[in-house]
Parts: structure tokens; C-alpha cells; sequence
């Protein structure tokens, strides 16, 4: 086993692979940005290094940086976590090209089915139905021709995108110029390509993926599906193993799916296939993530496997040493993500966390977290604070549990989606297993502003519209020292700021003058 490995990453995955780390002895390096100095993934790691500034570009998606810290602390491998460099081709082949092994499937596969059109054409090689869309780049001039074949509502996706960025609704003609000129600066800020593609738009359809694991002499099972349907901004935040809305014989095709294409285009180490499935039971490829998923915790409940120690040894050499039949699964488990996040909005919520309660964990409860009284929860990363995941007998007693688990976590100082987590999983149509992925759109028009509460001592006002201020400058206009607000009311508390629209206190409207 290696005996020395860099984690790539921040957060809760980079604590959560430490600990796996830890129990196969094997010594881990840490890397931080200044925003992370005091971190917690800093601390339990072997060694720990600076990587550079706060902004992703100059420390987590910095290559050249990554690679000189993974040489000079001499380590045989490198764990990418998910997110920031995880999928990222040249990352992997800067890995091969200084001798270090990158845990993850080859730079070939992850350049292949990191472009959405290059997969979907795999998919359709490998005889998995797709959903119907272009297999071509969406040009300017021939948009609204391509729009009409695919057919309204249509979905405009970033081809390099992923994490549900840059997603764009179109029901109407009128609506698509706007939307795509919108798509592709969303993408080329995110992707570094403004490359497009449509999709028909699936109105009521549940969003399956099967886990996947595969050795280097790609033998390959699967490790059952899990329901990813929960979502908010098309991000997930709550999540089911196994499901109870699919019939057996649809679960068998979507995980013969899931191995057929992991065979077909030579995939190694973790990942997972996604699908939607309609509400008649047809079943659609959507994309592979070629990396461990934020959700694989669930799976672990299930089944008792821990996923990084087999990331890690596959990467390795080893051989899977069990077959397909022998995983079964054992009871339900459920996730749900904690952000910090005005519940009713999703607009990211920063300060310092000024006081901390987390449930106590046991073999039914499970916390992946990085997070602690006196945390900053600055505005430069994914506002994801923690994984809260419970486990059950069945559905229900799972259920209860995580609602149970949510009521006693406490988190002050800051705004988080607990309270939202909690109506979701109170739901008669989440009881039932009778949602799909508008349940959230669904169950905020149901909810009152007074029925959804801010969880805990939220931040101050100045603090949301400081924070917005910023975050806004930084994801539209880069790195902006001009703070100046281009500023339009839209509505009694909806205000655009430079081109995007923020929900905005009138408690802080009245008091700064700004009504």
C-alpha cells in the first residue's frame, strides 16, 4: 500500500479521506489557501503545506503548484477529493509525468467523458439510451433551429460543465437568445469553455445514479443506486440509498447500464453513472462523474465498504476481491448537506460560526464535517458545511433518524438549510417517495417566508449584503476592485446586482438608504 499521499483538496472531503488514511497507516499531506490557514483537514494531517491565495485559481486549481508541493514532500500518490482539480485531465497527466499516481480513472477517460457531447456519444455507442438533444456544439445562428428540433422546453448545458452550473431552462423561443448569451459566460467563467449543447427538458423525472467501482484489469461492479431527486439550483442537498421508486427490473437495467458503459470506455478506480428516469419509467443517460461523489457515504451505510480505501487500492494495483453478488444491500441510509445558506433564498451566507452543537454519531448517525466554533465561513468556496447521514432498518426509520439528528444540530452565527432539511424530509411527498427533482420549487411555493425560518443567529444584515456584494463581484466581474453597485430594484426585496438578482433584507434597505 502507498506508504505517502497528497490530498488535493479542502474541507470535509480532505478530512474525510485523512481518516481513511490514518486507519491504513499511511501518511497524508495536506495543502491550504490563506482562507484556510486554520482549517481542520490542516491539523490532522501529517504534514501540511501553503498553496497560495484564497481564490481557487491561485491555490486549489493551481497545477503547477500542486505537483512542486506533491515532489518536495515526496509522496506516491495523489487523492483529488471531488471538485476543483478531481476531474481535470491535465491534473492527472501532470501526475503521470512526475511519477506520482493519480487516484482516479486515466486522463483519457476523464478527458473523453468530461465533455458532455464526447459522452453522450459513448453512451449511444454503448447502446444506452440518451436523452434527446445535439450532438454537435450549439452555434449562435443555428440555435433557435436546433432548439426547435430538440424541442421545448429544452435545456442549455455547458459540454465542459458540471455540479449542475450554468443549467439553463428554456420554455419559449423568445427566451433562448438572453439564456444562451448568459450559459456561455456562466461557462467560460466556470469551465474555461463556452461550448453549449441542448437537451429536452424532462419536466417530472427523478434523478437516479448508480455507484460504480472498477480495477485495473477493469473488472467492474456495481455498489447499487442511490435517489439524488432532492435538489435546489440543480444541486443536490438530500439524497436516499437505495431507492423505493424503482421496480426491481428497472434497478437491474440501470446498473447493467452503469457497468456497460464503465466497461465501454475503459473506466478505473470510483464513479458514479447518472440517469433520470421519467415518471413513466424510461431511462435516459445524463453523465458520468469521474470522481468520488459528495453522496458516497450513503453507499458505505448500505453496504458497509469503505469507498476511499478502495479508491486507494485500485489506484494501487489491487484487484476487486469480491463479486458482484455478494453486495447487498443492508437497511437505508439518507444524506442530507448543510450549507451555509439563507433557506429560503440559497443565497450563501458568511461569517464567523460562533457556536457549534452537532448530534451524537453512532452506527445509525454519521457527520462529515470540517467545521467548528470560531470557523470564518468565508465566501471564495461551495458553502457546503457538512454531510449529515443516518441510516435505518428502512426507509422510515432512516427518516425519523435524520430529522431527529437535524433538530440537534445547531449551528449559530450564520444562516444554514437545516430548517429547510427538515420540511423536505416532513413532506407527505418525500413520506411517499412521490417527488421528483421540482420538489423543492414545489415546497417553497407551499411555504410561507414565515413558515421558513433562518436557522440559528444568523448574520447580521450588513453582513448578507457585504456578503452578496462580494460574492456577486467575484463569480461576474472576476477579481473586482471597483465595488461600485450597478443597482436595480426588481421587487419589494429583490434587487439586481450587476446582472444577477439577490434577495436583500428591507430591515438593511431601510436603515442604508437604499429604498
Amino acid at each position: 500500500m502507498f506508504k505517502k499521499i497528497l490530498v488535493a483538496n479542502r474541507g470535509e472531503i480532505a478530512c474525510r479521506v485523512i481518516r481513511t488514511c490514518r486507519k491504513l497507516g499511511i501518511k497524508t499531506v495536506a495543502v491550504y489557501s490563506d482562507a484556510d490557514r486554520d482549517s481542520l483537514h490542516v491539523g490532522m494531517a501529517d504534514e501540511a503545506y501553503r498553496i497560495g491565495a484564497a481564490p481557487p485559481s491561485e491555490s486549489y486549481l493551481n497545477i503547477v503548484k500542486m505537483i512542486d508541493v506533491a515532489v518536495n514532500a515526496s509522496v506516491e500518490a495523489i487523492h483529488p477529493g471531488y471538485g476543483f482539480l478531481s476531474e481535470n485531465a491535465a491534473f492527472a497527466v501532470a501526475c503521470q509525468g512526475a511519477g506520482i499516481k493519480f487516484i482516479g480513472p486515466s486522463p483519457e477517460v476523464l478527458q473523453n467523458m468530461g465533455d458532455k457531447l464526447i459522452a453522450r456519444k459513448l453512451a449511444q455507442k454503448a447502446g444506452i439510451p440518451v436523452i434527446p438533444g445535439t450532438n454537435t456544439a450549439v452555434g449562435d445562428k443555428n440555435a433557435l433551429k436546433q432548439a426547435k428540433k430538440v424541442g421545448f422546453p429544452v435545456m442549455v448545458k455547458a459540454a465542459a460543465g458540471g455540479g449542475g452550473i450554468g443549467m439553463q431552462i428554456v420554455y419559449s423561443p423568445k427566451e433562448l437568445e438572453p439564456i444562451i448569451e448568459r450559459a456561455r459566460h456562466q461557462a467560460e467563467n466556470s469551465f474555461g469553455s463556452d461550448k453549449l449543447y441542448f437537451e429536452r427538458y424532462l419536466e417530472h423525472a427523478s434523478h437516479i445514479e448508480v455507484q460504480i467501482l472498477a480495477d485495473e484489469k477493469f473488472k467492474t461492479v456495481h455498489l447499487l443506486e442511490r435517489d439524488c431527486s432532492v435538489q435546489r439550483r440543480n444541486q443536490k442537498i438530500v439524497e436516499v440509498a437505495p431507492t423505493i421508486k424503482i421496480t426491481d427490473k428497472l434497478r437491474k437495467a440501470l446498473t447493467k447500464y452503469a457497468v456497460k458503459l464503465a466497461k465501454h470506455v475503459g473506466y478505473t478506480n470510483a464513479g458514479t453513472v447518472e440517469f433520470l428516469v421519467s415518471d413513466g419509467g424510461e431511462i435516459f443517460f445524463l453523465e458520468m462523474n469521474k470522481r468520488l461523489q459528495v453522496e458516497h457515504g450513503i453507499t458505505e451505510m448500505i453496504t458497509g465498504m469503505d469507498l476511499v480505501e478502495m479508491q486507494l487500492r485500485i489506484a494501487f494495483g489491487e484487484r476487486l476481491g469480491f463479486k458482484q453478488k455478494a453486495i447487498k444491500p443492508h437497511g437505508f441510509a439518507m444524506e442530507a448537506r448543510i450549507y451555509a445558506e439563507d433557506p429560503r433564498t440559497f443565497f450563501p451566507s458568511a461569517g464567523t460560526i460562533t457556536h457549534l452543537t452537532e448530534p451524537t454519531t453512532s452506527r445509525h448517525v454519521r457527520i462529515d464535517s470540517f467545521i467548528y466554533a470560531g470557523y470564518e465561513v468565508g465566501i471564495h468556496y461551495d458553502p457546503l458545511l457538512a454531510k449529515l447521514m443516518c441510516w435505518g432498518e428502512t426507509r422510515e426509520e432512516a427518516r425519523r433518524n435524520l430529522i431527529d439528528a437535524l433538530r440537534k444540530y445547531n449551528i449559530e452565527g450564520i444562516s444554514t438549510n437545516i430548517p429547510l432539511l427538515i420540511e423536505v424530509l416532513s413532506s407527505e411527498d418525500f413520506i411517499s417517495g412521490k417527488y421528483d427533482t421540482w420538489m423543492i420549487t414545489n415546497l417553497l411555493k407551499e411555504l410561507s417566508h414565515a413558515e421558513l425560518p433562518i436557522d440559528g443567529n444568523s448574520a447580521s444584515d450588513e453582513r448578507e449584503i457585504a456578503a452578496a456584494i462580494a460574492v456577486v463581484a467575484l463569480t461576474s466581474r472576476g477579481n473586482r476592485k471597483d465595488m461600485s453597485i450597478d443597482r436595480e430594484q426588481v421587487g419589494a426585496s429583490s434587487w439586481r446586482i450587476y446582472g444577477r438578482t439577490l434577495q436583500i433584507s428591507s430591515r438593511f434597505m431601510e436603515r442604508s438608504g437604499w429604498r
